[in-house]
């Protein structure tokens, strides 16, 4: 993540913060019928509900990248276009007494790139194999907390747009963890976004979210909340693993 983008995200976040701060409330989209409430830990009111468990889907690659920005290829330093997206997601542990920040688990992302096309793996409309835009991970710290600046991602056909996300415990301890799922955006906010280039040269987008077969087993318990920022948008999310 260059100064630039970092600068950018912390503007960002201090908006969505002053706002949570606001209304009382965490604003941040991460909720199932599974459990519910919030708790306060290190000054922040995390949302201490379980996230839907999505299916991993045919593109994930453990390329083992640790890197914050994604938007790159490592192969030949290209930048994958489109607009910049800086999330934030915060992983805690729940049980029957409540929640607490999970540190040191291994958060990898990846999802297509504007034109609906993923890194290193073949398809029937596209070989990209070797390249490795688009992809990463971090690591939580002591708050749970990891940060990645990449696009907002496009569609391809059958699928509305999201953004696929794993996290790991670490394999060390007897009962390691393992959680899938995905992140999707408002439609009005993607009908916004695919007005604006690079997404506008394929023409209308189809599904919709309601339209995704996927996104119907609890996708509208995934959804991105975002804030505008001068390049792009930042946005955060709570996700609560139950680990026993």
């Amino acid at each position: 993540m260059s100064a630039d983008d970092y600068r950018e995200w912390l503007l960002s976040r201090r908006k969505m913060l002053t706002l949570l701060g606001a209304a009382g409330i965490n604003m941040f989209t991460g909720c199932s019928s599974r459990g519910s409430g919030t708790r306060e830990i290190n000054g922040r009111m995390l949302s201490c509900i379980v996230t839907p468990q999505q299916t991993e889907g045919p593109y994930f690659v453990d390329e083992r990248l640790h890197r914050a920005d994604i938007r790159s290829d490592p192969s030949d330093d290209s930048i994958r276009e489109g607009l910049p997206l800086a999330l934030e997601i915060h992983v805690s542990s729940i049980d029957k007494t409540g929640c607490k920040p999970l540190a040191g688990a291994v958060v990898d992302i990846w999802h297509c790139d504007a034109q609906g096309v993923y890194s290193d793996v073949k398809d029937n409309s596209f070989n990209t194999v070797g390249k490795k835009f688009l992809r990463g991970y971090q690591v939580t710290d002591t708050n749970g907390n990891v940060r990645f600046m990449t696009i907002y991602p496009g569609w391809y056909p059958g699928r509305t747009p999201h953004i696929h996300f794993k996290i790991r415990t670490d394999p060390k301890y007897m009962r390691a963890h393992e959680f899938t799922s995905q992140f999707y955006f408002d439609d009005s906010i993607t009908d916004h976004v695919y007005t604006t280039q690079p997404y506008a040269q394929r023409g209308p987008r189809a599904p919709r979210n309601e339209g995704d077969g996927i996104f119907r087993k609890g996708g509208d318990q995934l959804i991105l909340t975002l804030i505008k920022n001068d390049t792009g948008y930042a946005g955060s999310f709570d996700v609560g693993l139950e680990i026993s």
